[in-house]
């Protein structure tokens, strides 16, 4: 127990502290990308369509025309630009998102052996936008609430894991449900020295932003007693992993 107490200590930290993507709802997109000012081959249009299918308010233009919840508030709302990565084998592109401190939280690069310039960068941005996660939008808390909150938080973990671990069990692996809090658990092996998922929850019951242990975001959720997490294919598809309470 021990050694899960540090290891939710240090999911903790990350949680509270690491910003994602996906915790926002607004992206703000630049008229021109600076590396397509003289012909942006449709990537614009074709960036901002996507990123709207993944449930994200994209705004453009003046600060003053933003929406009001975001109007003057720029820290809630991530940057996006397109730059051209390409080489002399094929065109590429790197997505990138920063933070109002223009921090880069977030970076997926895309590449397509098509030559064609307007069908290649296209294509390369396609495969850039599979990695980038549905929006899961949070509150944003200044830095020193969240600092205040991750040490009580830690101060309470140890015993949040002594009085609530569950095992689940999927046929092939067995682990542990470990509560941190009322809105995030974590799943680790049965020793409770590594990682497999980190659960925090959505404005929706029982639905969950999932972050693997190999750091890519996808979504869970608990269907009658069994935890189902969608695990992302290579494909770009999602595969079923259902985990049942033991």
């Amino acid at each position: 127990m021990k050694k899960i107490a540090i290891l939710v200590s240090v999911c903790l930290a990350a949680a509270v502290f690491g910003q994602k993507v996906s915790d926002y709802k607004y992206i703000s997109i630049p008229g021109k990308f600076k590396d397509f000012e003289k012909d942006s081959y449709g990537l614009d249009v074709a960036l901002v369509n996507a990123l709207k299918a993944k449930k994200y308010v994209v705004v453009q233009g003046d600060k003053e025309q933003w929406p009001t919840e975001i109007k003057g508030k720029s820290c809630n709302a991530i940057i996006a630009n397109l730059n051209d990565d390409s080489n002399f084998l094929k065109n590429r592109v790197k997505l990138e998102f920063k933070d109002c401190n223009d921090k880069v939280i977030f970076t997926a690069k895309g590449g397509s052996s098509i030559k064609e310039y307007k069908e290649g960068f296209q294509d390369a941005l396609k495969q850039a936008l599979m990695s980038v996660p549905a929006s899961l939008p949070v509150d944003h808390q200044p830095l020193a609430e969240s600092q205040n909150i991750h040490e009580q938080k830690e101060t309470s973990a140890s015993t949040a894991t002594e009085n609530k671990v569950k095992k689940y069990v999927n046929g092939k692996l067995s682990l542990q449900k470990v509560q941190i809090d009322a809105k995030q658990f974590i799943l680790v092996d049965a020793g409770g020295t590594a990682p497999y998922a980190t659960f925090e929850a959505t404005s929706k019951k029982d639905i969950f932003r999932v972050k693997l242990a190999d750091g890519k975001m996808t979504t869970g959720y608990f269907e009658n007693d069994d935890l189902v997490i969608d695990m992302p294919q290579s494909n770009g598809e999602y595969s079923k992993e259902v985990f049942s309470a033991r």
